[in-house]
């Protein structure tokens, strides 16, 4: 499976990192590949290490400005010419998406994925990894969205929030009906 992994580039605690490397080894393990905004440094790096180091595959999708921090030895590299077509490459290229720790730009990422999968416009899998509670805020506001008649699809539809790196993957695998 090509498992789009949207997070961070920055340089992070061990308690975003050491639930990101289980993900990724898990994911190489597993014989998926990764399908990652291409960069080598900070979580991104960390995530593209485990997944290589474990058996799976990079399928890496960078953009011009960030071409330079784009890791070398990837499986396959696409340099976008922009944030737009980065992310519709990397949603293109994926089975299922993963939302990991990140800023704003994941933040983008995953509203983006929501919004295509609310309005019909994809069906595949979706999973929020709230490692170490990161995501705690977001979820109440996802829930009080749904509760209040913003979603018109139930948010079980759109997401599904894992708390461990092996419940994201064990969701996936399912859903597509790999055991």
């Amino acid at each position: 499976m090509n498992i789009c992994v949207f997070l961070s580039a920055a340089d992070l605690d061990e308690h975003y990192t050491r639930p990101a490397k289980e993900f990724a080894e898990l994911l190489g393990k597993g014989g998926h590949t990764l399908v990652w905004g291409g960069s080598d440094v900070g979580l991104m790096k960390v995530v593209a290490d485990g997944v290589q180091e474990s058996g799976g595959k990079l399928l890496g999708v960078s953009v011009d400005f960030l071409a330079a921090k784009a890791r070398e030895g990837a499986d396959e590299m696409v340099i976008a010419k922009d944030l737009a077509e980065r992310k519709r490459l990397l949603l293109e290229k994926a089975d299922a998406v993963v939302i990991m720790v990140g800023g704003t730009g994941t933040l983008d990422e995953a509203t983006e994925i929501l919004e295509l999968k609310k309005h019909g416009h994809t069906d595949k899998p979706v999973v929020l990894l709230n490692t170490a509670g990161f995501y705690d805020g977001l979820k109440e506001q996802f829930r009080r969205m749904e509760d209040e008649g913003f979603l018109p699809r139930p948010l079980t539809e759109l997401v599904f929030f894992a708390e461990e790196p092996v419940g994201a993957l064990a969701y996936l695998e399912e859903s597509q009906g790999i055991e």
